[in-house]
């Protein structure tokens, strides 16, 4: 939710405020542009062809003088595709950044960054560095023209890597052209909102010289509206397309500008911003300061600015393994290749590619799930090659550390060992899965720590198979082995450390160690006391020890839709649909009572002819809905699972509270973002190229609720959409309630007949595949009251649940010692923990997403370096922190972060 704070009366007559009078026409710059979608309405390779057109054509332009500079659209990632085909074009581009006749970036991709993490969006502006053709060729101009709205920690990323200015489009505030624009922690960059589609294309078409006067004037009265004294900016240019010769252009068109009492001039996207602030620099001296906006930038401003909320959950499969990928690489391969192999090139390189897989993955075109069915094929293909690799790393790196988890050999008969590795930053126990191999015929008996202590465990046995490993240094090896599942409640393992477990084997598996069934069971207990108990339609009720009943935990509720992957669209008569309950049954273990509900969805099978309802044909489609308590654990967990065999429907979770707010809460980047309790959908808008307002808002994995111990939270990461329902709206009969979009199923990229948007987002055609058909399986938990009282342990138990401790079967003959990790940290949540980009040590960021300031113990070996670092790595200036013990002492104020890089002392 975004807030603009104004600083400063303005006088009635002049919605603007007052302004320096210089007596010479406002200055309307024009950049000359493209913006380019690698993939979208065409796959990547048909773009990429014609991107290669492009840079063709631009380089002749720049080489001949009829551009003096041209802006190749704000990622790196163009070299690198036309460098694929034409290494000599590609040159000839670096040639002319070199030159300052081209930019580029500053990032590597355009990305989508609502959907993506944090640091994500780091590794983005790294990697663009990385692709520049030199020092200072990057446009240092936070350029985000399109994405679908902004989140609202993005000022401090442009902040932590040197930039102090942004340029925004959807969801800035309508009508304000210029404001600084506030991130939670405080850091500023002055925006400058664009009014994109204003400007797109004035020039680009040699056919349509007689309107271009025309849109020409149009622009330029649309722009004295916004901000009468200027300077304003042209984008000339658009999507896909090449202008040619703009000097002439512009000089063909001088004339008709003056008469508007413009001035035109050929510029670059850094004149602009200089002038720009020139220009609110004198306003302020004038005593009209420029607004102050806070938070996020996700209204809908007027014909043509839309925010497309419908592409948060457009496609989920792709936004979770796009969150399963980012996890992978940020809590597991980069701390284990920090900690274990930090000079290995080998690993590095493949880290990097690992990371350029993912980020190509991240454009809003792609991780959106709104471009053509080829697209996102290709894109389920990058997300395999990422785990991969990361999966390849994180082995590699423990091989480094002494643990061999290569499964070779002849399989464990009387004992095998599991290492159990702590992802987070301070001691942690609890949950771990893990799979080991035996042979055939032995099963574990007892697990027990390095102490001697016993290890509650659960096993099943999932079959005999043919075990296989080979590597560089093992030959193919193909064994008889039998497999198990083990469910442990693991002791503490220090913070980014290991502990292993010795797992004895036996011919039949102990007494206690299976799950008891009881095939007739539709209770079971809750976390911190009660009961839950299965209803008809397959929520859970809870009934806490006081009393107090909670109705609708984990209801499912599915109705139409009949829009498209940019918008949720319900049909004028729509049907709203909850389960049935067919069958319940417990599983009750020495470490989990797990509530199995099998449940029948009878749903229409698509949209009617009209789209103004749903079908009256139905089908019944099974649901299989798995709750885990684990003894000793907050959550609930729900594993959801279904095959999607019907069309045009959006499914959705449900979290009640028994004490709502008029506002809800979602995690963003590294802040937690309140939010306003809005209607499911706005009212619907009746003028052409509008949208309705949507209450749907993206989140990283978390929202919440109430308050304190009557607060409710969700936790599902790669499940961005959520919103807050009130009383009149909820499904359950709560007071409140949170709603997780687990699968919209669509079939068109856009539409032009929809009632929540008046016009298309993009070309009408079908994709099919966003139907989403077929097997599909959903992750969320819940937790209520003490535990997520707070934010700090709201994010604790979110990140409990998005990383929990794995273990791994250590290679028989090897022995792994338990470990403390070589870093430590208490009191702040772990937010990276990577190689240093220059090869100097590692870097450690921490946050503080509360609004409670904290301090951060470090501990680091004797004999390290701590120097304050920026997000791009580069020092900030603070005093560095020589460790001849081994820890310090770093305060957080509320929502900030805090980089170190750790390396030896010189």
């Amino acid at each position: 939710m975004s807030t603009t704070i104004p600083s400063g009366p303005a006088p009635a007559s002049d919605p603007e405020g007052p302004a320096p009078r210089t007596g010479t026409a406002p200055v309307c710059h024009v950049v000359t542009h493209v913006h380019w979608d690698r993939e979208w309405y065409r796959p990547f390779e048909a773009f990429r062809a014609r991107l290669v057109e492009l840079a063709s054509r631009v380089c002749a332009e720049l080489d001949d003088g009829r551009m003096t500079s041209f802006h190749l659209d704000g990622q790196t990632i163009v070299l690198a595709d036309v460098e694929a085909l034409r290494p000599d074009l590609a040159e000839r581009l670096r040639e002319h950044a070199r030159a300052g006749r081209l930019t580029l970036g500053p990032w590597h991709v355009l990305a989508d960054n609502q959907l993506v993490s944090g640091e994500n969006l780091i590794r983005n502006l790294l990697t663009a560095r990385r692709w520049a053709p030199g020092a200072g060729t990057l446009a240092g101009v936070g350029y985000s023209p399109d994405a679908f709205g902004h989140p609202a920690d993005l000022p401090r990323l442009l902040r932590g890597f040197g930039m102090d200015t942004a340029l925004v489009w959807r969801g800035a505030p309508d009508g304000v052209a210029r404001f600084r624009w506030r991130s939670p922690d405080g850091s500023e960059v002055f925006a400058v909102n664009q009014g994109y589609h204003g400007a797109e294309v004035l020039w680009a078409d040699d056919s349509d010289d007689s309107t271009a006067a025309e849109r020409l004037k149009a622009f330029l009265a649309t722009e004295h509206a916004r901000l009468p004294e200027g300077p304003w900016l042209l984008m000339n240019g658009g999507d896909h397309l090449a202008p040619s010769g703009p000097g002439a252009r512009i000089r063909e068109a001088a004339d008709g500008a003056a008469a508007t009492g413009a001035a035109l001039r050929e510029s670059t996207l850094e004149e602009f911003f200089g002038a720009a602030r020139a220009a609110a620099d004198a306003r302020t001296a004038h005593g009209d300061p420029l607004p102050v906006v806070e938070g996020e930038l996700r209204e809908p401003a007027g014909y043509l600015t839309f925010i497309l909320p419908g592409t948060l959950s457009a496609r989920t499969h792709l936004k979770q393994a796009n969150a399963a990928a980012q996890n992978l690489l940020e809590r597991w391969a980069e701390p284990a290749l920090a900690l274990h192999a930090p000079h290995d090139p080998t690993l590095r390189a493949d880290l990097d590619h690992a990371w350029e897989l993912l980020l190509r993955n991240a454009p809003h075109d792609s991780l959106c799930g709104c471009s053509v069915d080829e697209v996102h094929r290709e894109n389920a293909v990058r997300f395999e090659r990422v785990h991969q690799l990361g999966e390849h790393i994180v082995s590699r790196a423990l091989l480094a550390a002494g643990l061999d988890v290569r499964a070779y050999g002849d399989p464990a008969h009387d004992h095998t060992d599991l290492a159990v590795l702590n992802p987070h930053p301070g001691s942690a126990g609890g949950l771990v899965e893990a799979e080991i191999l035996t042979a055939p015929g032995r099963h574990p008996v007892e697990i027990t720590a390095p102490d001697g202590t016993p290890v509650p465990f659960e096993t099943e046995t999932l079959g005999i198979e043919t075990a296989f490993e080979a590597d560089l240094d093992l030959l193919p090896d193909s064994r008889p082995a039998l497999r198990h599942r083990l469910f442990l409640n693991a002791p503490p393992v220090p913070g980014l450390g290991r502990t292993v477990l010795r797992v004895q084997l036996g011919d039949t598996p102990a007494e206690g160690t299976t799950a008891r069934t009881d095939d007739r069971a539709a209770t079971i207990p809750a976390p911190g006391g009660g009961r839950l108990s299965a209803a008809d339609d397959a929520s859970l009720t809870l009934t806490r020890a006081d009393g107090t009943v909670l109705p609708g935990l984990g209801l499912l509720t599915d109705g139409g839709d009949s829009g498209d992957t940019y918008n949720y669209d319900p049909p004028l008569n729509d049907t709203v649909i909850t389960p049935r309950l067919v069958a319940s049954r417990s599983r009750t273990s020495a470490v989990r009572t797990v509530l199995e509900l099998d449940a029948v969805l009878d749903l229409p099978v698509g949209i009617a002819p009209d789209r103004k309802s749903r079908s009256g044909r139905t089908t019944a489609v099974p649901v299989r809905i798995e709750v885990a308590h684990w003894h000793g654990d907050a959550l609930l967990r729900w594993h959801i699972s279904l095959d999607n065999t019907v069309r045009d429907h959006r499914l959705r979770f449900h979290a009640p509270t028994l004490r709502g707010e008029d506002t809800w809460t979602g995690d963003g980047h590294w802040s937690l973002v309140e939010r306003p309790v809005r209607p499911d959908l706005g009212p619907l808008p009746t003028e052409r190229g509008h949208e309705a307002v949507c209450g749907s808002a993206p989140v990283q994995g978390i929202g919440a609720v109430g308050r304190g111990k009557e607060r409710t939270a969700v936790i599902a990461p790669g499940l961005p959409e959520m919103r807050a329902l009130a009383a009149t709206e909820t499904a359950t009969g709560a007071d409140q309630e949170i709603v997780v979009t687990l699968l919209r199923s669509v079939g068109w990229l856009s539409r032009f007949d929809l009632r929540s948007r008046t016009t298309g987002a993009g070309p009408m055609l079908e994709t099919p595949e966003a139907q989403c058909q077929g097997p599909r399986t959903f992750d969320l938990a819940i937790a209520l009251g003490e535990p997520v009282a707070t934010d700090t342990g709201l994010f604790r138990q979110a990140a409990d649940f998005r990383t929990p401790l794995r273990a791994w079967q250590l290679r028989p003959g090897t022995t792994g010692q338990p470990a403390p990790g070589a870093i430590r940290v208490d009191g702040a949540l772990l937010a990276a923990l990577k190689p240093a980009e220059n090869g100097d040590g590692v870097i450690l960021r921490l946050a503080n997403p509360t609004s409670e300031a904290c301090e951060a113990r470090v501990h680091a070996p004797a004999g390290t370096l701590l120097t304050p670092v920026r997000l791009d790595e580069e020092p900030t200036g603070q005093e560095a922190v020589r460790h001849g013990a081994t820890q310090s002492d770093w305060p957080l104020a509320p929502l900030t972060t805090l980089t170190l890089r750790i390396g030896k002392q010189s």
